[in-house]
């Protein structure tokens, strides 16, 4: 009765016991791994690292993943090194002292996605070495001592996506070098010798997302720089000292949404270089001596989000200066040379988010009110801006003023003109005006002054501004009569004044403008020093020089023609017994023949026989 259950029970165990066994001996059997090297079956991964190896070793499972030999002694790299290791992943061989890599090195591995070749001493890797590598995904080639890519040396790589080749001492990178790699995506190339871009080889990376160029000693980035990358969204310029020049076509036929060209020694934003790029989310401007960003200028970076302009040189940002960024939320303009940062600047401050205006001279008045009425909301990223003027808040952190401080502390003073009696200066033509107006407010206002067609007059040309704010109208015309306003101008108001000019023509019986030290002159400016010799000797030479130039030229003639008789006479005389006769005809000139006021007096005609 109970038979039947109890040889059934017996069954299933006799069989759980069996597959137990099976499972043990399963792992009892042992993964092959060289002898110095630590080998762990669960990850499939060797651990060769720092055994002091000379020569790569032998013995490795063939289903390795992960096999690592950096931080050894290893030289060379023999054809067909690791073949067999068909699913091997990832080969770390850095930190070695290689030197030479032959030919199809890494052929057998068919299913490798990274290798690293980084910290050796490779000079040049032949065509070929890669062969074989049809699914890397990512090559690390920096820190070596490369100094040129050969055409085709990548060919192979077809899916390759990541390459990392800076840190070396590349010269000359080849036009197609690069060819053969419509998947890289990502290409950094740091601290070379090139001395240009090198466009053609880049052009060939259709696919190329994101580039890193770092510390070239390039000047100039030249027109159409990066043609036919239209898949780059990310270019970074780091680092390159010499660069002080932006082609205005250098960027074009780019779509990025980051680009960075900091530490270099550009003087100015590249307004023109970035006009098109119109997807442009990120730019960082930092370490340049850029003194000033302009107003109305990145109205076409419509959707600009951050900008940043840190340790540069910055002295003043214009009015309007982010006009027409609607999604305009970051501004880093730490460690410059600001002394405010007006509201009129932005778009909209209600977009603004974070601001950094640390580490500048900032002056704390009504200019930056509006700072502190959203020092809650403004995030500071931890670093609040810090006052350096009026002198009874210097070092005080904006954030820690009360509510009841902000419209005592900032506040300025209205521009005033306090000299405003008439300026009433009647000159006449061809000497100078002079109109002064000084201003007074806090802070200091700007003077400026309109023409009498209202038009805005500079420090260059004839009419002019000078450095203390007064007006000069030099070598004045009858049509600079009229009348001109002064603009003093700051945060708090403005104030003006006019003046009037009246420029007295020149008499009827004179032509030319008086001019004290000299007289009437025939121009409207100013005569040279020498006009009085010329006008005292309008010919420059008289008739007696004349008639003594003209002899002594008729003596020589005569003198001339002598020597020659002289000399045919005498070489006449010793050949044998030819004779030769030689005439000289004198012909008078006719009187009738005209003409004769030049000195001519008749002609001579010699004949040799």
């Amino acid at each position: 009765m109970f038979g039947e259950p109890v040889a059934h029970l017996w069954t299933w165990r006799l069989l759980l016991l069996l597959g137990c066994v099976c499972v043990s001996a399963a792992h009892d059997v042992p993964w092959s791994c060289p002898q110095r090297c630590d080998c762990h079956l669960e990850t499939q991964e060797a651990n060769c690292s720092q055994k002091y190896l000379a020569a790569v070793p032998e013995g490795f499972a063939s289903d390795v993943k992960r096999l690592d030999l950096s931080s050894n002694r290893l030289k060379t790299l023999s054809r067909r090194q690791f073949y067999g290791l068909s699913k091997l992943l990832e080969l770390d061989l850095s930190n070695n002292v290689l030197s030479m890599i032959e030919v199809e090195a890494f052929q057998g591995l068919p299913s490798l996605r990274v290798l690293k070749l980084k910290s050796n001493r490779l000079k040049i890797i032949p065509v070929g070495v890669f062969s074989g590598l049809s699914n890397l995904r990512s090559l690390d080639m920096s820190e070596n001592e490369l100094l040129v890519f050969l055409d085709h040396t990548f060919q192979d790589m077809v899916n390759l996506q990541q390459m990392n080749a800076g840190e070396n001492d590349l010269v000359f990178i080849s036009q197609r070098a690069f060819s053969g790699l419509p998947n890289l995506q990502e290409l950094n190339v740091d601290r070379s010798n090139l001395t240009s871009v090198p466009v053609e080889a880049l052009s060939q990376l259709s696919g190329l997302v994101r580039l890193r160029l770092r510390r070239l000693t390039i000047g100039a980035l030249p027109n159409n720089a990066f043609h036919k990358l239209h898949q780059l969204r990310s270019l970074k310029i780091l680092h390159w000292p010499s660069l002080d020049t932006v082609a205005a076509n250098s960027l074009l036929g780019l779509n990025l949404t980051t680009l960075a060209i900091s530490n270099c020694n550009l003087s100015a934003v590249p307004y023109a270089a970035m006009r098109h790029l119109v997807y442009l989310r990120y730019l960082d401007l930092s370490y340049n001596p850029i003194s000033t960003i302009l107003g109305s200028q990145l109205m076409d970076l419509l959707r600009l989000q951050e900008l940043h302009l840190v340790g540069g040189a910055l002295v003043r940002i214009e009015p309007a200066a982010f006009r027409g960024l609607p999604h305009f939320r970051l501004l880093n303009v730490s460690s410059n040379r600001l002394a405010t940062l007006e509201e009129s600047a932005f778009h909209s401050v209600g977009n603004l988010q974070m601001l950094r205006l640390d580490r500048n001279p900032l002056a704390c008045d009504c200019r930056l009110l509006w700072v502190a009425r959203r020092r809650v909301r403004l995030d500071f990223d931890g670093r609040q801006p810090t006052c350096a003027i009026p002198e009874r808040v210097r070092g005080r952190r904006i954030g820690d003023f009360s509510e009841g401080e902000l419209p005592v502390v900032f506040t300025c003073r209205q521009s005033y003109i306090p000299d405003r009696r008439p300026q009433e200066v009647l000159v006449e033509e061809g000497t100078t005006a002079l109109f002064h107006c000084r201003a007074d407010g806090y802070p200091a206002p700007s003077v400026t002054w309109l023409s009498t067609q209202q038009t805005m007059l500079t420090s260059m040309g004839r009419i002019r501004v000078l450095a203390n704010g007064s007006l000069e109208v030099r070598y004045a015309q009858v049509q600079d009569s009229g009348t001109y306003m002064c603009l003093a101008t700051n945060a708090a108001g403005n104030d003006s004044i006019f003046v009037k000019l009246q420029v007295q023509g020149f008499p009827r019986n004179r032509t030319a403008p008086y001019y004290p030290e000299i007289g009437w002159s025939t121009t409207g400016y100013p005569p040279s020093t020498n006009t009085s010799a010329q006008m005292a000797n309008p010919y420059p030479f008289d008739a007696k020089t004349l008639v003594i130039a003209t002899t002594m030229g008729f003596l020589s003639f005569l003198s001339s023609v002598a020597i020659c008789f002289v000399f045919i006479f005498f070489w006449s005389q010793s050949k044998g017994q030819i004779k030769h006769t030689a005439t000289i005809d004198f012909v008078p000139r006719s009187s009738m023949g005209g003409g004769g006021g030049d000195g001519d007096t008749g002609r001579f005609t010699m004949k040799l026989i």
